[in-house]
């Protein structure tokens, strides 16, 4: 690994009912009642004991659909272009997403 990069390993797989990216919502307020799952992978799931004591969890994840990088967007709903930092479009130069969802529920390694 040279000092440029940092790599990750998946730790598990989300499942969500948003499978194309341009009917994703926008904002999480659009995303309310929609359901989805996390399945760990055998390796980690020792890591969620007591997880089910708390009403949300963070999610990190690597964007797949995102599409190429691009510095500079124009965001939805807006006339003028901004940088992708100040925006929240998934097309960053790390496809990296943060999402705080609520836990339903824990059945053995799948949230």
């Amino acid at each position: 690994m040279n000092k440029g990069s940092v790599s990750y390993g998946a730790i598990g797989i989300i499942h969500s009912e948003h499978l194309v990216p341009a009917e994703t919502p926008i904002q999480p307020i659009y995303a309310q009642g929609c359901e989805g799952r996390v399945e760990v992978l055998p390796a980690y799931a020792e890591g969620l004991q007591d997880l089910e004591g708390f009403s949300h969890i963070y999610l990190v994840y690597h964007m797949h659909k995102a599409g190429p990088a691009q510095l500079v967007v124009r965001p939805f709903l807006e006339d003028a272009p901004h940088g992708v930092f100040a925006t929240r479009a998934p097309c960053r130069p790390n496809a990296i997403g943060l999402s705080v969802v609520r836990l339903v529920r824990r059945e053995g390694s799948v949230l």
